[in-house]
């Protein structure tokens, strides 16, 4: 079956965070991304090779429109550098507008992140310490953006992102949690008490947590570097902290 000049230019508008956002729809690729994916959004659309229907079958909804395509044709719709020959088009979900209460429980809240591979392994990292829910200031990169969605491997699945104004979001909750940022000065990661509950903030990977949200953030906390004093590189990657971080508040409650 062949793939539309229509197809294929609609598929490539969801490249923009415009059209996501309109019509509602996101793009994933390859197989095990798109079969994480299936039991928590519905697939619109799927495109894949004959070799790869037969060799790694999916459980779809029979709704979903599935057309079986050349692997030069698979190519020619993909948004990724190397395509996968398989290809998804999921329904996305609305962001709610209401900035919500926290209830118990270990949260993200994310300022400024810009690389969206960054943000893909912040959820992925995430998924993997169970944590449910991650909050995003506004100019931060998109959930739903084609490399955002291939670096969590499935796990924006399982992981709700929210977009909110974090100095409204952090002043509302600061009576529910305890509230962390992570600066270059603070606490030693590794000499507090940890709580079980807690809403986490990581800032953008240049300038760290902004001046506005840094000043609604009651305790900061660093990961120190080793030995002290000695040249080491100027700060971690966001997501590498991020991992680091949570893996400590996990292992608080140990």
């Amino acid at each position: 079956m062949m793939i539309s000049a229509a197809t294929l230019k609609w598929i490539h508008t969801l490249s923009q965070k415009k059209q996501r956002d309109e019509q509602l729809l996101f793009v994933a690729e390859g197989y095990k991304t798109i079969q994480e994916l299936l039991p928590y959004f519905f697939c619109k659309l799927l495109l894949t090779t004959e070799e790869q229907w037969q060799s790694h079958p999916l459980n779809i909804d029979s709704r979903t429109e599935t057309i079986q395509a050349a692997h030069k044709a698979i190519e020619r719709a993909s948004l990724q550098k190397t395509p996968q020959g398989m290809i998804a088009v999921f329904e996305k979900p609305v962001n709610k507008k209401e900035i919500p209460f926290l209830t118990s429980g270990l949260y993200l809240a994310l300022d400024g992140i810009q690389n969206p591979g960054n943000l893909g392994t912040i959820i992925r990292i995430a998924d993997w310490f169970g944590i449910k829910h991650i909050f995003c200031s506004p100019d931060s990169a998109d959930a739903f953006n084609p490399k955002t969605v291939q670096a969590t491997m499935g796990s924006l699945g399982r992981v709700s992102v929210s977009y909110v104004y974090l100095e409204e979001f952090i002043k509302k909750n600061i009576n529910q949690l305890p509230i962390y940022g992570t600066f270059l000065e603070g606490d030693s990661l590794f000499h507090v008490s940890l709580p079980q509950d807690a809403l986490i903030v990581l800032g953008n990977e240049g300038n760290g947590i902004s001046a506005s949200v840094a000043k609604c953030v009651p305790n900061a906390l660093k990961i120190p570097s080793f030995p002290e004093g000695a040249a080491t590189a100027e700060s971690l990657n966001v997501a590498t902290a991020a991992a680091i971080i949570c893996a400590e508040f996990r292992r608080s409650t140990l």
